[in-house]
């Protein structure tokens, strides 16, 4: 039994509300489903403005979904109200993406891990303190950092003191909208290890946002791929870097540096814009920048279906099986 089921999940918002004006409508996030196993962390990418953040904060009842089932350990996440969804946030945190405006600059450290304690846990005063030093040594910050305020921490040790407060209350599970993308590479790499390190000891799960697929590819154990608020492939993350089905894919991966001299790749350059998804294209949303669309691609949308029989890699395109979409040439 998966610990997370997203089940046909739609985000809309309402753009242009007014007295005189008729609102017109923006799915952010159409129809999508997946799982989350314990102990598993599956890799979102996606560009900008692609309904990534809008799927996150809805996970966590950020955001109002307009439609579908979240299921955490079978309970439903999106009936719940009131005291009945305060006491089930302790299974379900967010460490944002910027760790400079997550914290309050007023607020000791100390202070800001205790009082998430205070609300979620039945823990005296002494007791919250212990914890708070726990915490703090579990991200690699020694305890006496508690008495600091955030502006005297670098933003890696910001991003450290941030996944503290989401792994306070022990939850089951952590959306990590894209927490290192405004971090060094070298502090990235840190912050990368950290959330794998926490997830051996605890067996938590994470749904790990991100531009970067380098960074996805190394955290993940499958990957989601979306464009225009939708899931266009998932699969194993070796399978979907080495394999990709889907032209998108193809074209995220492309624009990854090579480490490797001995490898070489072709860049794939998408002509235009992502559409706005306040007009989006009939049939596949993918088909207008696409190389190989054909007339069906315009007018019937695919489904994410399985490459193979018996496989877990999907894909929403109908050329999945024709095309040779392998990013790698050896150089002999």
């Amino acid at each position: 039994m998966p610990l997370l089921r997203v089940e046909n999940l739609k985000v809309e918002y309402l753009i242009g509300k007014g007295w005189f004006r008729t609102p017109l409508k923006l799915t952010a996030v159409n129809n999508v489903s997946f799982h989350i196993e314990k102990a598993e962390t599956l890799g979102l990418v996606g560009e900008s403005g692609c309904g990534k953040s809008s799927l996150a904060k809805a996970l966590v009842r950020l955001e109002k979904a307009s439609s579908g089932k979240i299921y955490l350990n079978d309970l439903d996440i999106l009936s719940l109200k009131g005291e009945n969804l305060r006491k089930a946030r302790s299974q379900f945190q967010m460490i944002f993406q910027d760790p400079y405006s997550s914290l309050n600059p007023r607020m000791k450290i100390g202070r800001a891990l205790e009082e998430v304690l205070a609300i979620h846990s039945k823990l005296n005063k002494e007791k919250r303190k212990e914890r708070v030093s726990e915490l703090l040594e579990l991200v690699g910050l020694p305890a006496s950092t508690a008495d600091r305020y955030p502006h005297q921490f670098s933003g890696g040790q910001k991003q450290r003191i941030c996944i503290a407060r989401a792994l306070a209350v022990e939850p089951q599970f952590i959306v990590a909208d894209e927490p290192v993308s405004a971090l060094d590479v070298s502090v990235q790499a840190q912050i990368i290890n950290l959330l794998q390190e926490i997830q051996e000891k605890t067996s938590i799960s994470y749904l790990f946002i991100a531009h970067d697929l380098a960074v996805v590819e190394h955290i993940s154990h499958r990957i989601l791929v979306m464009y225009l608020g939708q899931i266009v492939e998932s699969g194993n993350s070796k399978e979907i870097i080495e394999n990709p089905a889907h032209p998108y894919t193809a074209a995220l991966i492309s624009a990854v540096p090579i480490p490797d001299p001995k490898l070489k790749r072709k860049r794939i350059i998408l002509p235009g814009d992502v559409p706005s998804p306040l007009n989006p294209p009939t049939g596949c949303p993918f088909h207008p920048r696409c190389p190989y669309a054909i007339e069906r691609c315009k007018v019937e949308t695919p489904e994410l279906k399985p490459i193979k029989d018996e496989t877990s890699h999907l894909s929403a395109c109908f050329l999945s099986k024709q095309l040779n979409l392998k990013p790698f040439t050896k150089i002999i």
